[in-house]
Order: C-alpha cells, then sequence, then structure tokens
C-alpha cells in the first residue's frame, strides 16, 4: 500500500491572481520542499470558485482538515498566518503582528477574524513560524504567543531579481521615463505613501519620476493618492524584476513592515535602496541601505537624492546590496524549514498518525 504524504501544504493563497508578500512565500517556498522531499509533502489548493477571500477561507478551515486525515497527514504547514483550526497539528507563518499593533490600517472584518481566529490558531499551533525577529518580539508581546513555539526563517529572492533583468521591454510595456526612482507596496496606512511628495517634487526638479507599483486589497484602509507620484497599478509578477532593475532608486517609507521583501528584492536588481528605520526593515537592510525617519519627508527626500546624485554612495549601495542579497535564498529558507517539520514529526515531538 501506498503511504500517503506526511505533511499537507495549505496552498489557498496560491490561487491569487495578485502576488504579494504571503503569495510570494507560497510561491517559493512550497516547490522547493516538494522539490527537495517528494514523498513527504503534498500541496492542496482550492478549486477557482473557492480562489475569493471568504470562500478559500471557508475551505482552509472545513474541506482541508477533512482532505489531510483522508491522506493520511500527520501535519499541516500554513504560510499565510492562518490554519484550520479543526486540525490538531498545525505549523503556521505569522508573517507579522500588525493587526494588533496597527488595527486602523484594516477593515473590520480582515481586523476581528485574525484577532480572533488567526490568534487561536497560532495558541493552538505546534509551531510558528515567523520571518524576522522584530515579528517574534511582536508576535510575543502583542499575541501573547509563547516564544518557545516561535521560530524565525527568513525569506529570499528568486533568481529572477538580477541586475540583468530586462528593464527596457518592462520600461516600454509600462510607458516608463528614462529615470525613474521606484516604491512599491500596498495602498494602505502602514506604507506611508503620503510622506512621498516632497521626494516627488524634490526628483521632477531633477527630471526624474517618482512611480509607486502596487494596489488596493479589501482588507485594508486606503489612503488618498500622492501628489506627483505616478501610480502605475498592480504590476505583474514576471515584469517586476524589470522595474526594479531599471529603477535609478528605491525608497520604502513604510512605517511598519514584519520583513520588508521589495528592499531585498530591489537590492538584488542592483538598486540603492532608501528605507524606513521603523520595524522590520533595519534588521532586513543590514548596514546596505540609506535608514530614514518615516515621519520627516525632507529626511526621506534627501536620502532618496543623495542615493541617485551622489557617486559614491549610489556605487557603495550598490555593491552592498548585491552581497547582502547573496545570503537571502529561498532554498536556504526551505532547507531550514524541512528541518524544523523534521523535529515536528520525529516520535520525540508526540507525533499521532
Amino acid at each position: 500500500m501506498t503511504r500517503g504524504p506526511e505533511v499537507v501544504l495549505n496552498g489557498r493563497v496560491g490561487k491569487r491572481s495578485t502576488v504579494s508578500g504571503v503569495e510570494r512565500w507560497t510561491a517559493e517556498l512550497f516547490p522547493r520542499l516538494v522539490r527537495h522531499r517528494p514523498g513527504r509533502y503534498a500541496l492542496l489548493e482550492p478549486p477557482t470558485r473557492a480562489s475569493s477571500r471568504a470562500s478559500g477561507q471557508s475551505w482552509e478551515q472545513l474541506v482541508l482538515p477533512a482532505r489531510a486525515a483522508r491522506a493520511g497527514a500527520s501535519l499541516i504547514f500554513s504560510p499565510a498566518n492562518l490554519a484550520p483550526l479543526l486540525w490538531p497539528r498545525n505549523l503556521v507563518l505569522m508573517h507579522d503582528a500588525a493587526v494588533l499593533r496597527e488595527p486602523g490600517a484594516y477593515s473590520r472584518a480582515f481586523r476581528v477574524w485574525h484577532r480572533s481566529v488567526g490568534l487561536e490558531c497560532a495558541r493552538r499551533a505546534l509551531r510558528v513560524l515567523t520571518v524576522s525577529e522584530f515579528s517574534k518580539r511582536e508576535l510575543v508581546t502583542l499575541g501573547g504567543i509563547d516564544p518557545e513555539k516561535l521560530a524565525v526563517i527568513r525569506g529570499g529572492v528568486g533568481p529572477t531579481f538580477t541586475p540583468a533583468a530586462d528593464h527596457e521591454r518592462v520600461a516600454a510595456k509600462l510607458a516608463l521615463s528614462e529615470r525613474y526612482v521606484l516604491t512599491v507596496g500596498t495602498n494602505d496606512r502602514r506604507k506611508n505613501l503620503g510622506s512621498l511628495e516632497h521626494t516627488a517634487q524634490a526628483l521632477k526638479e531633477l527630471g526624474l519620476e517618482l512611480v509607486w507599483a502596487g494596489d488596493a486589497r479589501p482588507q485594508f484602509v486606503q489612503t488618498d493618492p500622492v501628489r506627483g507620484v505616478r501610480g502605475l497599478g498592480y504590476v505583474d509578477d514576471a515584469d517586476l524584476p524589470g522595474l526594479y532593475a531599471g529603477a535609478a532608486a528605491f525608497v520604502l517609507p513604510s512605517r511598519y513592515e514584519g520583513l520588508g521583501l521589495p528592499c531585498l528584492e530591489a537590492m538584488a536588481c542592483g538598486t540603492p535602496v532608501v528605507a524606513a528605520d521603523r520595524a522590520a526593515l533595519p534588521e532586513t537592510c543590514g548596514g546596505a541601505a540609506l535608514l530614514v525617519d518615516p515621519d520627516d519627508p525632507v529626511a526621506i527626500s534627501d536620502a532618496v537624492l543623495r542615493a541617485v546624485t551622489d557617486e559614491e554612495t549610489n556605487a557603495r549601495l550598490r555593491e552592498a546590496g548585491l552581497r547582502h542579497t547573496r545570503e537571502w535564498t529561498w532554498e536556504r529558507a526551505a532547507t531550514e524549514a524541512d528541518a524544523l517539520i523534521d523535529e515536528l514529526l520525529s516520535p520525540e515531538s508526540g507525533r499521532r498518525r
């Protein structure tokens, strides 16, 4: 008799048509786990008709545990902050505690669901993964999660994010000017896009355009349009490397990030980075970015102009970013996750089949 998978990978967010942080983790981590040990892992995804947020959550809570039980699985690994409460052995990845730290940035329905079901999932789970030491501290302090249950696995940067990415094709597709500065993120309060108005004006005087790649999500309270910033809307995942590679600089003035993958993606493309000195961003960027006060628009503008116009600073940031991101690989993240799953599946962990 063929033995079933030991671990079911919860692919609920893999059905979404747009990619942000949680979708990136799912798309990068899960295929690597399956390739690493094909017999151990099985990816389960909802049907297309269950890919909306509400129907996807129903599938996750009711259908997924039933299918995992039929497959004889021991563990469900969920990568997007939630897990099936009816399943007794969960490994869940919680990216941050933003809904606890910044509740006003979210819709009421999202806030209630994640502060109740989301926290209960984490408290019941065998282990909780998170993406930075900052997020670990936040989940302990704000979520009351046992620190002994938490483990940090940092994300990575895929091989398509490189200085050699085809920025000319992307520039033509998006009708970009020859020189531009880029910011990437969803339209929500935490991203602090309004602080970039001063930067946009200063760049315009130098003949540069400030462009923003990102869309609105229903769970976020949106911000008003920022004068002088050209919104590109959602940019296809295949176009992001070229968009980063063609930018004169990248800026992320966000007040709250659990990790800040866009900073790493920009660095891997050889683009100088300016980031806020808040939350996980100093940890993520190390010494490879200019860090600024996100509540000081003039300081943000000055740092961006320095990254763009000062040749020594530009070269230093470019080289430091490329060097820094060599250690941030999805292969390393998958290996660390698999090793942790080894521990959870060992007889000493109280495994039940």
